[in-house]
């Protein structure tokens, strides 16, 4: 049996385009996480700043991506005060 090796867990379980989506969906929610934290706000806080319901971000720290799109990700990011960029780069 021959074991064939990806850069991510997402690579392996999705398709190409659905991998990334997956990854930039990943890598919004642990900022929005991070961002949290690093301001020590409740989940009540945190809601009421991001323009959400607290059950949204009790989802968000329990990682559960299915329950959030990019747009929705973007704006909580944007509602929050931080800056998403996008890096666009040929594969390798």
């Amino acid at each position: 049996m021959s074991r064939k090796r990806f850069n991510s867990i997402w690579d392996a379980i999705e398709t190409p385009a659905e991998a990334e989506n997956m990854k930039l969906r990943a890598k919004l929610m642990r900022a929005l996480i991070k961002h949290i934290e690093r301001q020590e706000l409740s989940q009540a806080a945190a809601a009421k700043l991001m323009g959400v319901t607290q059950p949204r971000i009790s989802d968000l720290v329990r990682g559960k991506i299915d329950l959030f799109s990019m747009d929705m990700l973007i704006n909580m990011a944007s509602a929050a005060g931080l800056h998403v960029d996008l890096r666009i780069a040929r594969v390798a």
